[in-house]
């Protein structure tokens, strides 16, 4: 009977506070490692726009990043080291 309670009143607090949490940005980020270079990039807004750049300077059509090879990845981060303002 009590952890009966207890697992509704977990439901109920987790229920409450899911706004909370999402109106304070606690939102999974992707992250890409760059082997070149030896860093992290988070792929949000920013780093979209910039994406979508380089596709454009290269007058190809929009593919999702997660789509390209290995080497095409590489390629981009190389690009995107060069372009840092790009992203806005």
């Amino acid at each position: 009977m009590h952890q009966q309670r207890l697992y509704r009143a977990t439901l109920v607090l987790a229920a409450l506070s899911a706004p909370f949490a999402m109106s304070s940005g606690c939102v999974a980020r992707v992250g890409y490692y760059d082997p070149g270079y030896r860093d992290y990039h988070y792929w949000d807004d920013r780093e979209n726009r910039a994406f979508r750049g380089y596709l454009s300077d290269r007058h190809e059509e929009y593919r999702d990043f997660r789509h390209l090879t290995p080497d095409e990845q590489r390629n981009y981060w190389q690009w995107r080291h060069g372009h840092a303002d790009t992203g806005g």
